[in-house]
């Protein structure tokens, strides 16, 4: 039977959050001690597991056929693949950063200036839109260190609560680019493989899209209903069920994450009552 092979990481900030995506998704697996491989028991994909930097090399040549690894390395790899999903964790910034007690005076501070980073590539474009010359120091290490041993005026890594650049005396002074874990796909997929990934990836999004919304009901005056349903579009418009008690009536809708706190307030305002909010574990669109 043919299987999907999907590449993440060994080990790293992506591995378990890849594996709990799966998890969610009601694809078993059976990691073990993630030497090289596992098979899912209930849907047709394999794991491999391998460093992010080999991931999208796999996928290009095909001995892989997706993988799930940060957004940077995709691009800093310049590897023939493509991104069809952004995942939603492993969120960070890839940013430039300087000596705590130095005066930035803004992009030109670097100019013939030395950077230390592990992703060459992407600064090199950056600098290059810029039109800043400066040189980079490749190191694949602890590319904080850099500036404190001599090795460069400055650093480009990812950064995401910035506690290591504070640890080592640095702050963050330019964001370049914003990065997140995707899914990519090999461009030599089988017609087959390809209608796998498209079952995988109506779970992935029916998962996003249940950890990106909530469930809401309330209690509501009738006469408060037009406010409260202008409020309270859903993903067509609100169920609304009428009470026990007369001239009342219960609605039941999705609100997005994001918008949570400024809708409650509203509803509230409009007459809402006995609000309660509910995590959506599925959520098909």
């Amino acid at each position: 039977m043919s299987r999907l092979k999907i590449a993440v990481q060994k080990s790293g900030r992506l591995s378990e959050k890849s594996l709990g995506l799966f998890s969610s998704c009601g694809i078993k697996l059976s990691n073990g001690d993630r030497k090289l491989m596992t098979v899912s028991s209930n849907f047709p994909v394999e794991l491999l597991f391998l460093r992010d930097d080999d991931i999208p090399h796999y996928a290009e040549e095909g001995v892989a056929d997706a993988g799930i690894l940060g957004e940077n390395v995709v691009r800093e790899s310049l590897c023939r693949v493509e991104t069809v999903e952004r995942l939603g964790f492993g969120s960070c910034r890839m940013s430039l950063a300087i000596p705590r007690d130095e005066h930035y005076t803004g992009l030109t501070w670097f100019q013939n200036r030395k950077i230390a980073t592990s992703y060459p590539v992407i600064l090199k474009e950056y600098l290059h839109n810029e039109g800043i010359s400066s040189a980079i120091e490749f190191t694949g290490g602890s590319v904080e260190v850099a500036p404190g041993i001599g090795l460069a005026d400055a650093i480009f890594d990812i950064v995401s609560t910035g506690s290591t650049l504070l640890m080592n005396g640095l702050r963050e002074v330019e964001v370049v680019a914003k990065s997140e874990a995707v899914l990519i796909a090999s461009p030599v997929l089988s017609d087959n493989k390809s209608c796998i990934l498209e079952k995988l990836l109506f779970r992935i999004r029916a998962v996003k899209s249940a950890s990106e919304n909530k469930y809401i009901l309330l209690n509501a005056p009738d006469r408060a209903l037009p406010q409260i349903t202008s409020i309270l579009p859903g993903m067509k418009s609100p169920t609304i069920l009428p009470l026990a008690t007369k001239g009342w009536s219960s609605l039941h809708s999705v609100i997005r994450e994001d918008e949570f706190w400024e809708i409650i307030d509203r509803l509230k305002m409009a007459g809402a009552e006995g609000i309660l909010v509910m995590p959506i574990e599925k959520m098909i669109l």
